[in-house]
């Protein structure tokens, strides 16, 4: 292979792009060696399994895929803010539509939500950690190596382009030759298997590990969550695992799954696809909600209003999102009998996700609502969702949704739910929950500024693509009319607009490092669930002694009995894993084996596949037990947090 046909070139932006990726990895090696952080790097965070560190990492990760995913939509958006403009040409555009899409949906949204719950959740159960840590680890990495591997396509060999969903035959080999959809399929595979081993270590964790006296209608609503999107994700990835390896197995040995020259079948992938592809979508709706009723109980100072009807409904979303698949191809020509089948379907999953609206509006009645950052993103949250489902009811409809579906209309409904849904909610929780992970909250006012930016640009976007899509805009164009223009322009200056309010954003975050008040105690907002009965920082063990619950909103109802967490008197030495360094290395080891096979060198990937296993082996017989934190040092831990005298009993 030549080395011109090994690194993309020809495109002045992606020559742009190169140059980015050496200045700031030359940057980020000249900063670790000068400061003498490499050792530290090392021991606290490429091996660690600490669940707080590891959902930390996930974070930065995902934020840092916002940013990628941000600045392919905003070329995007450039592209159509003026007829005849060829910003970008037709082959860059559909890489950038294919990229933007799988970057949100499997690189951000996911990875964001698995964060805190990796934060939260040990926390408002009471736990010390996950169930099985080292699979934790192993998770991330699996993760970060795969989102790593989908992004280097676009320096090295080619990106994808054959859109997010991948339909085939277009993706196949025939019509998308290269490695560009290799890396896709190739990091999707490495990443899912991570969240698949996620799914099931949050639901044992969350089943087996809950403190002394918590039953499952006990659980705070956010743990809840997190437990229903496990059986989704435990029960959907597997689908497309096995997608995702036929199509592999398609393009780079020559089977024919997916083509009707040897008697595959093309729709066979949509509909394994959407099979994934629409529970996928509650996989990163249901932990938002759970986020959002956390901070509106909290905010308004009330119990959640319908606790067990949240509860249920949430199930029942989870039960139903596995049977509507079938309406994201109504114009397949399935036929009116499985199209009206689907179209119920798509109806009643509307009713529990109704019922919600009005558990959040029952538990704002009547009380004191603090405006503070998180509830503004919650609140503004329950109006810009109802237009996504209400746009999603009309979709719903099988005869209507054939003039809808290729149109802008869709694009609107689309993002009105995943962003007023998932992304509302990832800035709401960070904002929640940042004083627990950093010891300090972000600037308020900045907060606000940046919310207000953001989500005024996010209705300036996406409100005008409604129209759009009514007037017959299609989707997936890389070119606009004239009589589109105006909409088309006014969408685009929302973009920006969007894009400034997360550039604010992220300037709070160096803002509010440098000159915010450090956290006193660990109830920064007077929460309601138990990781705020921890103090700030959170020490590695998270309970000194585990707290027992009595009722739902536990914390708030010690704090009403005058209790804490903490009781010397009943301190016993903690078991906690050791760090380790091979999920970091058994991973890498398996992203240079999908590097090699994206491009086809089998041997080599063989070989890193062979030494994957081989780890495996040698982890086999591991005998690590890791180590017991004595009592002696978590009293000094817990009266340096706490500022206990020497006296303190416990209460």
């Amino acid at each position: 292979m030549k080395l011109s046909e090994f690194f993309v070139t020809g495109e002045p932006l992606i020559y742009a792009g190169m140059v980015a990726i050496v200045l700031v990895t030359c940057a980020i090696v000249f900063l670790l060696t000068y400061f003498k952080r490499w050792g530290w790097l090392w021991r606290e965070w490429l091996t660690t399994v600490d669940h707080k560190k590891i959902g930390i990492m996930y974070i930065l990760s995902a934020l840092a895929m916002l940013f990628r995913g941000g600045v392919d939509a905003l070329m995007m958006r450039v592209q159509l803010a003026f007829p005849d403009l060829n910003f970008l040409n037709s082959q860059h555009y559909n890489e950038i539509f294919t990229t933007h899409g799988t970057v949100m949906i499997i690189f951000m949204a996911m990875p964001f939500l698995i964060g805190l719950m990796n934060i939260v959740v040990p926390l408002q159960i009471g736990a010390r950690d996950f169930a099985f840590p080292y699979v934790n680890a192993l998770s991330f990495w699996s993760f970060f190596f795969g989102a790593l591997l989908f992004n280097i396509s676009f320096v090295i060999g080619g990106s994808p382009d054959a859109g997010w969903t991948s339909y085939t035959p277009l993706a196949g080999a025939a019509l998308s030759p290269g490695p560009g959809q290799n890396f896709y399929l190739l990091g999707l595979q490495l990443s899912g298997i991570g969240t698949l081993a996620t799914g099931i270590n949050l639901m044992v964790t969350i089943l087996k590990m809950r403190a002394p006296g918590m039953k499952l209608f006990q659980m705070p609503i956010f743990t809840w969550s997190t437990l229903v999107t496990c059986f989704i994700i435990i029960f959907a990835f597997p689908i497309l695992t096995v997608a995702l390896a036929l199509m592999t197995i398609d393009r780079i040995f020559g089977a024919q799954f997916f083509t009707l020259t040897g008697e595959g079948m093309p729709m066979l992938w949509a509909n394994l696809f959407w099979m994934w592809g629409h529970p996928e979508v509650y996989i990163v709706i249901l932990p938002a909600f759970g986020i959002f009723s956390e901070i509106i109980a909290t905010f308004a100072n009330k119990r959640l209003f319908g606790y067990k009807a949240m509860v249920w409904s949430m199930i029942l979303i989870a039960g139903l999102s596995f049977l509507v698949w079938v309406h994201h191809f109504f114009t397949m020509g399935a036929g009116a009998f499985v199209n009206s089948v689907f179209s119920v379907s798509t109806m009643l999953i509307a009713v529990p996700t109704g019922v919600k609206i009005f558990n959040w509006l029952g538990t704002l009645y009547k009380s004191k609502i603090q405006f503070t950052t998180p509830m503004l993103w919650s609140l503004a949250f329950i109006p810009s969702f109802v237009i996504g489902g209400v746009t999603g009811v009309m979709l719903g409809m099988a005869a209507a949704d054939y003039q809808f579906h290729n149109s802008y209309f869709l694009i609107a409904h689309f993002h009105y739910v995943l962003i007023a849904g998932t992304v509302f909610a990832c800035f709401a929780g960070l904002e929640y929950w940042y004083p627990k992970m950093f010891g300090h909250k972000l600037n308020q006012k900045l907060g606000k500024l940046s919310f207000w930016l953001f989500v005024i640009g996010f209705h300036i976007t996406f409100f005008p693509q409604y129209f759009l899509g009514l007037d017959g805009m299609p989707r997936r164009l890389f070119d606009t009319a004239p009589e589109w223009f105006t909409l088309n322009f006014i969408s685009t200056i929302g973009a920006f607009g969007m894009g400034a309010g997360f550039a604010l954003f992220v300037l709070n975050i160096y803002y509010s490092y440098k000159t915010s008040p450090r956290e006193k105690t660990g109830d920064s907002w007077d929460g309601r669930t138990l990781e705020w009965a921890t103090p700030t920082p959170i020490p590695h063990y998270n309970f000194a002694t585990q707290p027992t619950v009595k009722e739902l909103d536990a914390f708030h109802d010690m704090k009403k009995r005058g209790e804490t967490t903490y009781d010397e008197s009943k301190l016993k030495p903690i078991h906690m894993p050791n760090y380790s360094g091979q999920p970091f290395i058994m991973m890498g080891l398996l992203f240079f084996s999908s590097f090699a096979l994206v491009f086809e060198w089998i041997i080599l990937s063989a070989v890193f596949l062979v030494a994957v296993l081989v780890m495996m082996g040698i982890h086999s017989f591991d005998y690590d037990d890791g180590y017991h934190v004595e009592v002696e040092d978590i009293k000094r831990t817990e009266r340096q947090l706490r500022g206990l005298n020497d006296e303190h009993t416990g209460s």
